[in-house]
């Protein structure tokens, strides 16, 4: 059988008891706090914005790798300009702005 004597004295029970219940309230209170609505919402609204930064950190590397990688096209690596790619590129640019132009004119007179 378990020895089930106590050797603790009715005081030192009682400052047991009142730890526990210390320890206990505090729980409680912790408990309460994390089940409170504002607490749900504000952990919901943190963890959407946690989110939202890593995808546009996401994005933002895309955009960045893909800017770079359109940069070389129309640079060398000495940071000079490729007119052979730059100077049709251009051309082109100025043709659908003209055309755009053209369009628009049309359509008010």
């Amino acid at each position: 059988m378990a020895d089930t004597s106590d050797t603790r004295t009715p005081a030192q029970i009682e400052a047991d008891i009142k730890r526990r219940r210390e320890v206990l309230a505090e729980t409680l209170d912790e408990i309460g706090v994390r089940v409170h609505p504002k607490t749900i919402v504000g952990d919901a609204k943190a963890k959407v914005v946690s989110n939202i930064d890593h995808t546009l950190g996401r994005a933002y590397v895309g955009v960045n790798k893909a800017v770079t990688d359109v940069k070389a096209q129309f640079v060398d690596e000495d940071g000079a300009p490729r007119l052979e790619r730059v100077i049709p590129v251009a051309l082109v640019a100025v043709g659908l702005v003209g055309l755009l132009a053209l369009g628009a004119r049309r359509r008010k007179g």
